[in-house]
């Protein structure tokens, strides 16, 4: 693998984005998100979004997407962003590309002022970013998870001092507001 490139994605690079997840994650499951993907990018709710590919050797390896979410009730003034999905094609994971993903992701929202940033994902992968179950620090997902994977939904504070002083409900972009997208 050549170096590791981390850029904002361009709509030039649609069709290797759809064929990263349909790679990632099969036939079936990666219509879904391709489907998802796509709707995410022209959906006005999803705004602002962040958008990162993962590059080597010229070619689009890893994507990551980060859509506009709010807390509510509205009166709180926060800002806030979900992470879903991410992806690395099957031939480049176990390369820490998803990782570095992530980090970027997260390092370019602080950057820009968002205080939250919440995950419906895998409890054993996300921690490692400091990401924190959700559900117990009073933060309720757009539709309920099912107790035994309460610990997926999580959150990680971007600007200290927000968990503990706010709490409510995430209203997602509306293609994500879907009950299917929030069964894990």
């Amino acid at each position: 693998m050549g170096r590791l490139k981390i850029r904002r994605s361009t709509d030039f690079d649609r069709t290797a984005i759809s064929a990263i997840y349909l790679n990632a994650f099969g036939p079936e499951q990666g219509r879904e998100i391709v489907e998802l993907v796509n709707g995410l990018f022209s959906d006005g709710t999803a705004k602002p979004l962040l958008s990162l590919v993962a590059e080597t050797d010229k070619q689009i390896v890893g994507h990551i997407l980060f859509t506009q979410a709010r807390l509510q009730p509205k009166y709180q003034d926060i800002s806030v962003r979900i992470l879903a999905p991410l992806a690395v094609a099957k031939d480049f994971q176990g390369q820490a590309i998803g990782r570095s993903l992530v980090v970027e992701g997260l390092k370019r929202l602080t950057e820009a002022g968002v205080d939250l940033v919440f995950v419906l994902g895998h409890p054993d992968y996300y921690p490692k970013f400091g990401f924190r179950p959700a559900g117990v620090l009073g933060f309720e997902a757009p539709y309920p998870i099912p107790t035994e994977h309460a610990n997926a939904w999580m959150v990680k504070e971007l600007r200290a001092g927000v968990i503990g002083n706010v709490q409510g409900k995430i209203e997602c972009a509306g293609v994500l507001d879907k009950p299917k997208h929030w069964q894990e």
